[in-house]
């Protein structure tokens, strides 16, 4: 015990800063609630009703985007229960935000400890990291997925070092059970940045088992890590192999039109190219590792900020209410990347005084990561990635990669501090002159350039897209004026943050100068620079993620308020039928999800083809009903339903549109819509992808459906329907994964679904499998005999029992190898104590 009881006492201090932090929001149970996590609630909530009815999970959802799979919406799989047993242990039950900072700081502190650190200096790194500020920017916008899959990778390089440091066995269960936890928490794409990382330090044991001649000891390392990490992925297989085959469906999966003009230079596989690097940092913003506010800081109103209002001139209060503080590159931001300045520091100092094979990996990492983040600002590279990289074109937002650099510069700078503890001498001029000058110079010289002279780096501070709607919205004699004030605002809010970073750099130099001067003990150093940088750090979230924030808890029920529009809609008692919500942005919002079965919704993977058919039909269609509609008058009857047509195939019974100035919606029932299912005339086989879009601005969906020719098979060559007046097909039982239809008809025929198309549904005809057809881009069709018949669709992929079981082994392996570690150690222990 006596032993454990340092770690111990970290754990708690742990605990103590992160309920410090939050309080008293966490105590009094307040949550933040904010777009993505009303989005997700809302997308979900459809899925969540299903459960809660019948303790089954449905994989099927109708209720945004006209149906898509639920892989990637809160994925929970019977597999991940054990794993999930473990979790909550390791984050000690505590309240969730709390949590999420605690998570942050031990997973540091593992890997701090599996390098042999102290105790002290471990609890700074953990510090340093944790309160980076991308963290806390996480949290304030409900990205909890990406927070908690960052907080599991330290632990799992942990496990990496301690195989790499002969202790084989744990580092490869540490590996497998933090891979797992991972790859549970369902944010690939931090995953996969890390990929990179483990990549450079494996490199740099190679280098270093190279040198003292111990490559088996390398390779018999790797063997066991490599295996570490496939049981890992193993544990989480129904999760990742889902979510890959659902990826090819998506955004993220190649599309099947041929594009001309610059379309064609979009990427063959995966995102657009401009999607991917929409949000690319700037070579300039970089800065903000030092100085924090040097591109303005988040994308708030200035008249937020009291340092920019000191020099704002009164007269342009309603304009500053409007204009953001942020002028970097990217479209908007949440705030930015910041470090700590002093850590930069002892990052930079790191860089000449640590030695070994591993301080390359991890400045290697550094710049890897920055000049990946500059994304269309640095094209090259970023091209070669996303056409070369394997997976790198399935992600967006590259200036994400930075927490590369989050990870790596407290890393090195805690090894420099250790390298400083034990060898004072390296902080005398005489014997590292340029390390300590060039650290100082492009650290505490840059901030002071910043602070006085800041347009030595940044001589524009209105984007060209600001200064072009400021030109359109304000005339000439008086745009001059208010340009001067309003860079002088923004240039206030970069000196002022550059006096703070200089200012806590050299409070940090003259701790370590009292130490290199005896004046100072090793464990005071230590406190003091975390105190330091807790300070530091902790103002600069504080301007990101603050008390204000949290709201009660109703206010989650308040943001699904049923409206006197829902309450009307939700009167219809037809099983199955679909709401387009047009008084807003109808693709970006998940409110009508929550009560209907949504055209719209928000989610960053919805179905390529859907996205497609947003961007050739629903967008024209969307503006064209709503301008009929209110030329109308709202009488149905005087409307043009040829305008709407792919709306009414996707049984768009409803309509929600803008009433009055205070947010108040009218439901408008549309006649049109064609039901659940019909039958057609014709079957017209298209050969590829854009005729198959196209001929839907001309054909009636209720008459013709559009084939691609390679499901031709399916529908059994058939060319022309049959459907008279006796020809029906009707739903009679709904839930989102099993629909139930009655079809009677005289003759074999085609009908179309208004149900979305995607492998993996499977359907019978009076209890016998038959094959779906896609019609119409994006609907489900068949060949249906003639006669009456049952005919049953239902979502049960058998590929989701097949990855259970392996997943189950898996896990089953994970626990073979931890009572395998328990049993040898306590025989190593036994054998101590006969001795």
């Amino acid at each position: 015990m006596k032993k454990i009881l340092p770690d111990l006492i970290a754990i708690l201090a742990f605990v103590l800063l992160s309920f410090a932090y939050f309080f008293p929001a966490d105590i009094e149970g307040r949550i933040l609630f904010q777009h993505d996590t009303a989005a997700g609630a809302g997308a979900g909530q459809d899925a969540q009703e299903y459960l809660e009815r019948t303790g089954e999970r449905s994989r099927w959802t109708n209720s945004i985007f006209s149906g898509m799979p639920t892989y990637q919406m809160a994925p929970s799989y019977d597999s991940t229960k054990p794993v999930q047993v473990v979790e909550k242990a390791y984050r000690l039950f505590l309240p969730s935000y709390v949590m999420l900072t605690f998570i942050m700081m031990l997973g540091f502190y593992i890997l701090m400890r599996a390098f042999g650190l102290s105790v002290w200096l471990s609890g700074l790194g953990s510090i340093i990291w944790g309160f980076s500020s991308y963290f806390f920017i996480l949290i304030a916008a409900g990205h909890i997925w990406k927070f908690v899959t960052l907080a599991y990778i330290p632990p799992t390089i942990a496990g990496v070092v301690l195989a790499y440091r002969k202790k084989y066995l744990l580092g490869g269960i540490l590996t497998a059970l933090f891979i797992a936890l991972q790859i549970q928490s369902n944010h690939i794409q931090m995953s996969y940045y890390f990929m990179f990382v483990i990549l450079f330090f494996v490199g740099a044991y190679f280098e270093d088992a190279y040198r003292k001649k111990e490559l088996p000891h390398f390779f018999k390392a790797s063997a066991i890590l490599a295996v570490a990490a496939l049981i890992g992925v193993c544990a989480n297989l129904s999760n990742l192999y889902h979510t890959y085959e659902y990826s090819k469906e998506t955004m993220r999966g190649k599309s099947e039109l041929k594009r001309e003009g610059p379309a064609a230079q979009q990427t063959s596989s995966g995102l657009d190219r401009d999607y991917i690097t929409q949000w690319s940092y700037g070579i300039g913003e970089t800065l903000t590792f030092l100085v924090p506010n040097v591109k303005g800081g988040a994308s708030i109103p200035i008249a937020e900020s009291e340092t920019a209002m000191k020099k704002a001139n009164p007269m342009y209060g309603n304009i500053y209410s409007q204009l953001t503080q942020y002028f970097g590159d990217q479209p908007m931001t949440s705030g930015p990347v910041y470090v700590g300045a002093f850590v930069l520091f002892l990052f930079l100092l790191g860089c000449f005084i640590v030695k070994g094979p591993l301080k390359w990996a991890l400045i290697g990492a550094t710049v890897f990561s920055i000049l990946l983040s500059w994304g269309r600002n640095f094209m090259g590279l970023t091209d070669f990635f996303i056409d070369y990289i394997p997976m790198y074109n399935k992600f967006r937002a590259v200036s994400s990669i930075l927490v590369i650099a989050e990870f790596t510069i407290p890393l090195l700078a805690i090894f420099a501090l250790k390298e400083v503890l034990s060898n004072p001498e390296s902080l005398k001029l005489k014997e590292n002159r340029t390390p300590l000058l060039v650290s100082l110079a492009l650290t505490m010289g840059v901030a002071l350039i910043l602070a006085v002279m800041p347009e030595i780096f940044f001589s524009n501070y209105i984007p060209a897209q600001e200064m072009a709607a400021l030109q359109q919205a304000i005339p000439g004699e008086q745009l001059s004026p208010l340009v001067a004030n309003l860079e002088e605002v923004r240039k206030a809010l970069v000196t002022s943050d550059a006096w703070r970073s200089f200012f806590v750099i050299a409070v940090g130099c003259a701790v370590l100068a009292l130490y290199a001067n005896r004046k100072l003990k090793a464990s005071w150093v230590v406190a003091a620079i975390t105190i330091l940088c807790l300070v530091d750090m902790w103002s600069v979230n504080k301007r990101y993620l603050y008390d204000e924030q949290f709201v009660p808890k109703s206010q989650r029920v308040e943001a699904f308020r049923k409206t006197a529009t829902d309450e009307a809609i939700l009167q219809d008692t037809d099983l199955n039928y679909r709401v387009f919500n047009v008084s807003g942005n109808a693709f970006n919002e998940n409110n009508t999800a929550y009560w209907h079965k949504s055209i719209g919704g928000y989610h960053a993977a919805k179905l390529r083809r859907y996205q497609e058919m947003i961007d050739h039909h629903i967008s024209k269609e969307m503006q064209s009903v709503y301008q009929a509609i209110a030329t109308a008058g709202g009488k149905m009857d005087s409307v043009d339903a040829s305008k709407f047509r792919v709306l009414n195939m996707l049984n768009t019974k409803y309509f929600i549109l803008p009433a009055g100035q205070q947010g108040q919606t009218v439901p408008i029932q549309n006649p049109y819509a064609y039901g659940n299912a019909w039958f057609v005339n014709k079957v017209m086989y298209v050969d590829n992808a854009n005729e198959e879009i196209n001929a839907l601005d001309t054909i009636l969906p209720t008459e013709t459906a559009v084939v691609d020719v390679k499901f031709k098979e399916q529908l059994k060559g058939v060319t022309e329907g049959y459907k008279d007046s006796l020809s029906v097909i009707r739903l009679t039982a709904y839930e989102p994964n099993h629909l139930v239809y009655e079809s009677s008809s005289t003759e074999a025929g085609v009908a179309v679904f208004s149900e979305i198309f995607y492998p993996g549904w499977r359907v019978t005809v009076d209890g016998q499998p038959v094959e779906l057809a896609r019609a119409d881009y994006i609907l489900r069709a068949m060949n249906i005999p003639a006669g009456k018949h049952i005919i049953e669709m239902s979502f049960d992929p058998q590929s989701l029992h097949t990855t259970e079981g392996i997943a189950y082994a898996a896990l089953a392996l994970l626990l073979v190898g931890v009572l395998v570690l328990v049993w040898t150690n306590r025989k190593r222990k036994t054998a101590n104590e006969e001795k």
